[in-house]
């Protein structure tokens, strides 16, 4: 039988993969199983949190790199979303959006 701090601990996301990678980090593949169930997210669905700029009249380049977002499916379950993000951030290295830089 469980103990109730058991069940708090489970988690409900997994990381399965994720096909990005540099220079073009955000435009991968995202999967997560849920429950025991695979979900796919499309390509593009992850967003940085960092920037990417010049300085110097170009001279200089500048990358940041900043936690995930996610483009959530319509039919996500909101209660879900946080620990998603959060499974993403633990497995996937930061981007910016300046991997072409």
């Amino acid at each position: 039988m469980k103990r109730l701090s058991d069940i708090e601990n489970t988690s409900r996301v997994e990381f399965v993969s994720y096909s990005g990678r540099y220079p073009n980090l955000c435009a991968g593949i995202l999967i997560l199983n849920i429950d025991g169930k695979e979900i796919v997210f499309p390509s593009n669905s992850l967003h940085s949190g960092g920037s990417a700029y010049f300085t110097n009249n170009y001279d200089d380049s500048h990358i940041d790199k900043g936690e995930w977002t996610i483009d959530f499916p319509d039919d996500f379950p909101d209660e879900l979303m946080r620990e998603a993000t959060q499974v993403v951030n633990d497995n996937v290295d930061f981007g910016c959006c300046g991997g072409c830089l």
